[in-house]
């Protein structure tokens, strides 16, 4: 059953993949995800907020230790400081990833440059990231000189170390027959 409250509030997502026009008016929901990408809706009335609003929805209560990225309709992320602002409106940008840690990490997936709030990232968060069926593709680390690491979904790779880190995706071959 829907309620008179969910009928009033925007959902950005839903009107992206419509390929509708955001209202210029809220209350808008967005999604508000962690390094797992696990997402949960939150709802605000700002169509511009700022990264300390989105840390607040978040329940980020101690806002300078903690990283919030906008994640744009290429895929990509982009970090959102405290006191820069984004357009829910013009951005169609509706969902964002929140991170507890005081610095971001660079990695290179399938020929796009990534940033990242955390310091390790799971396979299956790199197959959601380059927008893959996570049941069959796979997701390989490129190790120079030698052969490259197949990540397996529940993998976690460290990207603290010095460099960039670089993946890519394929399908994954089955002897099946």
């Amino acid at each position: 059953m829907t309620t008179h409250v969910d009928e009033i509030i925007e959902d950005i997502q839903d009107a992206v993949r419509a390929g509708k026009a955001i209202r210029p008016h809220g209350p808008y929901r967005i999604q508000i995800g962690n390094e797992q990408m696990e997402f949960r809706p939150a709802v605000i009335e700002d169509p511009i907020p700022t990264g300390l609003q989105i840390l607040e929805l978040a329940d980020a209560r101690l806002t300078d230790e903690y990283l919030v990225f906008q994640m744009l309709k290429n895929g990509l992320l982009e970090e959102l400081r405290p006191d820069e602002t984004t357009d829910l409106r013009a951005n169609g940008v509706e969902r964002f990833l929140v991170f507890r840690n005081d610095r971001s990490f660079r990695f290179e997936l399938d020929g796009r440059v990534f940033e990242w709030g955390g310091t390790l990232i799971s396979g299956v968060t790199l197959k959601k990231l380059a927008g893959v069926d996570p049941t069959t593709y796979g997701v390989w680390l490129e190790v120079r000189g030698a052969d490259d690491r197949p990540i397996a979904n529940s993998e976690l790779v460290d990207l603290s170390a010095a460099g960039i880190e670089r993946f890519f995706t394929g399908i994954v071959q089955t002897t099946e027959g």
